[in-house]
């Protein structure tokens, strides 16, 4: 499959905020946002304005690269999205938030998303017992997902949980820190999706 390979500090300063792409590394004073706060390239200075469209697409844009989906893929998303009773814009935000790899990095087993794919695809972790590796597996009410006994005394995850602390476990999860594992308690909400993206513009944009 495709995969963005460049600097994920661009993808901040492309989209105007902080994605939190590098995990913790973007709250400190290393992080590129911070520094070059303007868009990437030779022509990142100079002022733009976008149109509609641009506005529309941006949000789109921020909401892939948050998550680290592709075009196709994102497309799919909102498909299923639409089909679904509720808001569309709401749906589409609580479906990305089942995929497996958010929830391990939403529990505090990675420190970005992009970590929390590469562990899943690694066979670090299991969903109710049985091993699963494909990051977009989609998570119900109900499910555990638990680091392998195999893959418990890995450094790498211990020192994630610890650094990240369980206040930021968001209150549709429960993490039992001790035994390394996670219980999707129910569906996330929109209250329960703390990110800087407009989803009803991406609905508008497809829309169109």
């Amino acid at each position: 499959m495709a995969r963005y390979k460049d600097a994920v500090c661009k993808q901040c300063r492309r989209e105007g905020t902080k994605l939190f792409l590098k995990g913790d590394r973007c709250a400190t004073e290393k992080c590129a946002f911070d520094r070059r706060s303007y868009p990437p390239g030779q022509h990142g200075t100079r002022r733009s304005k976008f149109s509609e469209y641009g506005i529309q697409l941006r949000e789109k844009q921020k909401a892939k690269r948050i998550y680290g989906i592709l075009e196709d893929q994102f497309s799919l998303y909102f498909q299923r999205a639409e089909r679904q009773k509720g808001i569309t814009g709401d749906n589409l935000l609580s479906l990305l938030e089942q995929r497996l790899d958010n929830v391990v990095y939403r529990l505090g087993f990675a420190p970005s998303r992009n970590s929390a794919r590469q562990l899943v695809r690694h066979n670090h972790f299991i969903v109710n017992g049985k091993k699963v590796n494909i990051p977009s597996y989609r998570i119900r009410k109900g499910d555990v997902v638990e680091v392998r006994f195999e893959s418990k005394d890995l450094k790498c995850i211990n020192t994630f949980l610890n650094q990240r602390g369980e206040k930021f476990i968001p209150s549709w999860l429960s993490l039992d820190k001790e035994n390394l594992k996670g219980t999707v308690l129910s569906l996330p909400n929109r209250e329960d999706i703390n990110l800087p993206v407009q989803e009803q513009l991406i609905v508008e944009l497809y829309s169109r």
